[in-house]
């Protein structure tokens, strides 16, 4: 009987073993897929958060049954904090687990992602407080907010992560007041502005390749009049062990004058990219409020706003539609002179096509590219009109779309003839494409049969048997087939780029000048800020800030 009994403890204890192993061999192993978080800076100086993360549990990992949720500082309310998955409440725990300090977790209880699953957890914090700092760069004037999503230990997360971040700054706060901090990371540092539902303004950051185990910090600053003054932060103005640490480093790489011009140069170039890129985005921050839906009916030019084409395309593809309406000519290229024609009595002129027509009366030559931007100003306002209450991103897509069937209507063409019929009825819509050019180049291969508007555009056409007007070039003359006139289709694709370039150089002059000044109109830029912030990295939060200010969340520990 003592031999049986120490027989079954034996292998019970190796059974036991076995599965002890088992288990300890299943840890977490995950991708997070996706991360959108929303931060609000309230008018009472807190912030709140939202966060949607979608993950991906690796087959043979330990079950996420655990979320770790890092936190700026220890100063959030606990009983503000919702969770849930899929619309069922998830219990909150306070048995972080994450480096850093502060954070809780979520217990996903019944939504726990099981191996080689996916799964969603929706985090809502309502209130956290003494995350504003003085701005170093306008100290008593303008608050400064850092933050920093959290993230996951590089033990268990892998993969990339579509990471979108953005902010809500506090009621009240004007398009021309804000300034973002450029942000360091594998997306665009400079935020898309824009309005929430409540007419806030955002800025967002977006990248789809950023990694979930790395601490990304954005930041803005406000004027602190739009919060309460014991809002901010007290921190100390110099942090000295941070500081040695860097210049040491500088110095041992390049230099004291290696490290002093790198630091002026790096400035130079990193301002003239932001500032050049800044000059194109003409749409107004209201353009890019949250709606649904395709805003369909927009024309040609309509939808090229919204794309944000250089201006110059834009104003080409008003002179082609008033060309195809009757309603203007072009009489010579070099000197640019446009004739307004008088169309047919069922012909209706949008706005911007009257404008264009008004700035080209002589009469207006010296103040012609004043009444374009006007023009555009106008143009730029009624599409965001147009857009309130639909989705931009859905609209693009829509009239992306449009532009592609078109060009594939002109491309599957059997004969000239059919080709010469599409590109009449397409050709604005063509213009959308950003590679025009190349595509141009790569359709229009063999001769094309010309729309009867062509001589109305191109003054250096003539018809067959035609002759050329006096003082016009010499120009290869065009082939006919049972009456109708056919082009190579290179000249056609040349002629129409060349028509676009003609605007740049001689109507609107430098484009990036030119586009500036729509833009400080439409879309006043958001002022970048020196203000500088400290965290850490690798997993660890470091948010003992010196600086402009900090809110940097902590790692999400390692579930």
């Amino acid at each position: 009987m003592l031999k049986r009994l120490i027989a079954l403890a034996m292998a019970g204890w190796l059974l036991l073993s076995v599965v002890t192993g088992v288990a300890a061999q299943a840890s977490y192993s995950f991708s997070l897929d996706k991360e959108v978080v929303n931060a609000y800076w309230n008018a009472d100086g807190s912030l709140a958060v939202d966060y949607v993360l979608s993950f991906t549990n690796d087959p043979g990992a330990h079950v996420i049954d655990f979320v770790d949720v890092g936190m700026p500082n220890s100063n959030f309310d606990q009983a503000s904090i919702k969770a849930d998955a899929g619309g069922q409440p998830l219990s909150i725990s306070s048995d972080y687990q994450g480096q850093g300090g502060s954070g809780f977790s979520v217990d996903m209880g019944a939504a726990a992602i099981q191996p080689g699953q996916q799964g969603s957890v929706h985090v809502q914090v309502g209130r956290i407080s003494q995350v504003l700092y003085d701005d170093t760069n306008d100290p008593g004037t303008y608050a400064s907010a850092d933050f920093s999503p959290t993230w996951f230990g590089s033990s268990y997360v892998h993969g990339a992560t579509d990471l979108t971040v953005i902010f809500h700054l506090p009621p009240g706060v004007q398009p021309a007041e804000p300034r973002f901090h450029t942000a360091a990371w594998p997306g665009n540092g400079t935020p898309q502005t824009g309005y929430d539902a409540q007419k806030r303004i955002t800025y967002t950051w977006h990248a789809s390749n950023a990694s979930g185990s790395a601490q990304y910090t954005f930041g803005a600053s406000f004027p602190q009049k739009y919060i309460p003054a014991g809002a901010i932060v007290t921190a100390p103005a110099f942090d000295l062990g941070a500081s040695i640490v860097g210049a040491f480093t500088c110095l041992a790489s390049l230099g004291l004058p290696g490290c002093f011009f790198a630091f002026i140069i790096g400035m130079v170039v990193l301002s003239a990219v932001s500032s050049s890129r800044r000059k194109l985005e003409y749409l107004p921050p209201k353009i890019q409020i949250e709606g649904f839906g395709v805003k369909r009916g927009l024309t040609a030019v309509e939808a090229a706003i919204l794309m944000e084409l250089p201006l110059d395309k834009v104003l080409t593809m008003i002179l082609f539609g008033l060309i195809k309406k009757g309603a203007a000519q072009v009489l010579s290229r070099e000197p640019l002179q446009i004739q307004a024609l008088k169309p047919a009595a069922d012909v209706t002129l949008f706005p911007y096509e009257t404008d264009f027509l008004a700035a080209f009366d002589p009469a207006h030559s010296a103040v012609r590219k004043f009444k374009l931007q006007d023009l555009l100003v106008g143009l730029v306002n009624s599409v965001s009109e147009k857009m309130k209450g639909f989705s931009r991103q859905e609209t693009l897509d829509y009239y992306q779309g449009i532009m592609q069937t078109a060009w594939q209507q002109i491309e599957t063409a059997g004969t000239p003839e059919v080709q010469g019929q599409a590109f009449d009825e397409q050709v604005e819509w063509t213009m959308l494409d950003k590679d025009y050019d190349g595509h141009a180049r790569r359709v229009f291969t063999g001769p094309i049969f010309v729309p009867m508007w062509w001589g109305h555009y191109d003054p250096t056409f003539r018809t067959a048997g035609a002759a050329p007007a006096v003082g016009t070039p010499a120009v290869l003359t065009p082939g006919t087939s049972g009456g109708r006139v056919t082009l190579p289709g290179a000249n056609l694709a040349a002629s129409m780029v060349g028509g676009v370039q003609n605007f740049a150089g001689q109507v609107v002059g430098d484009v990036g000048a030119f586009t500036s000044a729509v833009t400080d109109r439409t879309n006043p830029a958001p002022v970048s800020t020196g203000s500088s912030y400290r965290g850490g990295g690798g997993g660890h939060c470091a948010c003992a800030c010196a600086c402009a200010g900090c809110a940097c969340a902590c790692a999400g520990g390692g579930r």
